[in-house]
């Protein structure tokens, strides 16, 4: 299998990066810069990308590759801070950009050199996402310009001769014109890839490697019914079979009428299924707690426990299974990447359990290429295009504390905004949508009186990896609706919000 490697030096693009990768159906994945020479050669990739990053490659503290990796004979395209460490290290001077120079931030206008083939087919002027303030001064020897900025000469460089290009700007975010295009050509006309990697493939060499692994052992899931559990429950139970038990874990914190639905989802396939009722036990857990991360870790370990304890009923259990994807494991702080949140199953997980390992068949997928799988493996369309969930569930769906009471409240006033949404025909049309109780209480009129209710706030979102995300323009009559019946419905609510914020700076949840 075709593989290209992507050296992570810190950027908050960089997962698009492995994103628009894929799209071309060339296999990638992400890794620290740090990562050993002798690892990269066993990886054996027909190319290597370096990634922006929010560093000077001139400052000593700077992350910095083994210069072997440039007698490997592999293509390589550096971007932004990759650019300027590919010139640092071949004997190239990056400079700080001063006032009047080559400091550049946002969309600008770039003229290309179509004789480059990073820039065959191209036109040969275009606009490009620019986030700067370092520029090559200095050209390494072997290399030439390739395209210029009316601010920066640098825009892109390269050494032909050797494979070796960087481009100034982020051709993997849609701001740039003609991103794809580019790396597009990376993969095809520089790196030579075929563009045969399929899910399919994807599907065939997991399931040699679970089977590899658990060899004769048992594997207990931890099914949530969402996607990506169901999805990690297919593959596995086409690996080991039977050997294969799926524990169901109540948390008390999932949507109304969830838990029913979950259990009568899996009733007609042939897999074990255990449901494990702790709503007491977690909400016991929960009390008091109003910090995300600490809720989300003290449900990560809770988990674990439950699963445990499960284990040791069914007795000679090796393995704990997760439906873990990629995104889970970005967001938690993977690679050189800042933790934005721990998710439950990721950074939540407690040091010590009692499980030979744990397996995440899903860990390197994004979620359009969750469904894709789930398709793949006869899972019903229902079920693969189901709206996500996150694990820790309505938790990190309510600000602050955690009460029965307060759950009572987030799912009538999120059962009301899921119907109106299928009502009219829109729940296809935003890739996750929900309620959220914030902690906010204001005063309003209802019945001629006062009130002192809460208020809720609707989120829906757009977007094709969750990496990033837009705000869905939903229709004025259809948020209309909603809040009304909210408010009219659902008692201790008096005012209704609708979040208009992307993905970044906000998050898709919001603890």
């Amino acid at each position: 299998m075709q593989k290209i490697l992507i050296l992570d030096f810190g950027g908050q693009y960089n997962r698009l990066i492995a994103r628009r990768v894929r799209e071309n159906h060339v296999y990638c994945e992400v890794h620290p810069w740090s990562m050993p020479l002798e690892e990269i050669r066993s990886y054996d990739p027909i190319g290597i990308i370096f990634t922006g990053g929010p560093q000077s490659v001139y400052d000593p503290t700077a992350p910095h590759v083994d210069p072997r990796i440039f007698s490997l004979g592999v293509p390589i395209l550096g971007i932004c801070y990759g650019c300027q460490l590919l010139a640092q290290e071949l004997g190239g001077r990056v400079s700080p950009a001063q006032s009047d120079t080559a400091r550049e931030y946002g969309k600008t206008t770039v003229r290309f050199d179509l004789s480059c083939p990073l820039f065959s087919g191209l036109p040969e002027e275009s606009v490009v996402w620019m986030s700067h303030g370092d520029y090559i001064a200095c050209l390494p020897e072997g290399f030439s310009l390739s395209a210029e900025s009316a601010a920066c000469p640098s825009a892109a460089v390269c050494d032909e001769a050797r494979g070796f290009y960087g481009v100034q700007f982020h051709p993997e975010v849609n701001h740039t014109e003609y991103g794809r295009a580019i790396l597009k050509n990376f993969l095809f006309l520089i790196c030579k890839a075929a563009g045969d990697w399929t899910i399919e493939d994807f599907r065939r060499r997991s399931v040699e490697e679970i089977r590899e692994k658990v060899d004769d052992g048992r594997v207990l899931l931890a099914l949530s019914g969402g996607v990506d559990s169901s999805v990690a429950a297919a593959l596995l139970s086409e690996a080991v079979g039977d050997r294969l038990i799926c524990v169901f874990v109540d948390h008390g914190l999932l949507r109304e009428n969830e838990a029913e639905e979950v259990v009568n989802a899996f009733a007609d396939r042939s897999l074990r299924l255990i449901r494990v009722d702790a709503e007491e036990r977690f909400l016991s857990w929960l009390s008091g707690i109003s910090e995300p991360e600490q809720k989300r870790k003290i449900i990560g370990e809770e988990f674990i426990r439950v699963f445990e304890e499960e284990a040791r009923k069914i007795g000679a259990v090796d393995f704990l299974a997760q439906g873990t994807i990629y995104p889970d494991v970005i967001e938690s702080g993977a690679g050189s990447a800042a933790v934005i949140k721990s998710h439950h199953n990721v950074g939540g997980l407690p040091d010590i359990v009692e499980f030979r390992e744990i397996l995440e068949p899903l860990r390197m997928l994004f979620k359009d290429e969750v469904r894709e799988l789930g398709l793949s493996l006869s899972l019903p369309e229902s079920l693969v295009m189901r709206q996500p969930f996150p694990g820790p569930g309505l938790a990190i769906r309510i600000i602050g504390e955690v009460t029965r009471e307060k759950l009572n409240i987030l799912r009538r006033a999120d059962a009301i905004f899921r119907e109106e949404m299928l009502r009219n025909g829109l729940s296809r049309s935003c890739s996750q949508y929900f309620a959220a109780l914030t902690n906010m209480h204001s005063v309003g009129v209802m019945g001629d009186a006062r009130s002192y209710d809460c208020a809720v706030a609707l989120r829906a979102v757009t977007t094709e990896d969750f990496m990033t995300a837009d705000w869905a323009r939903l229709p004025f009559d259809l948020l209309d609706r909603v809040s009304n019946r909210i408010v009219n419905e659902v008692p201790g609510v008096n005012r209704v919000f609708y979040d208009i914020t992307g993905k970044p700076p906000a998050t898709v949840e919001y603890e």
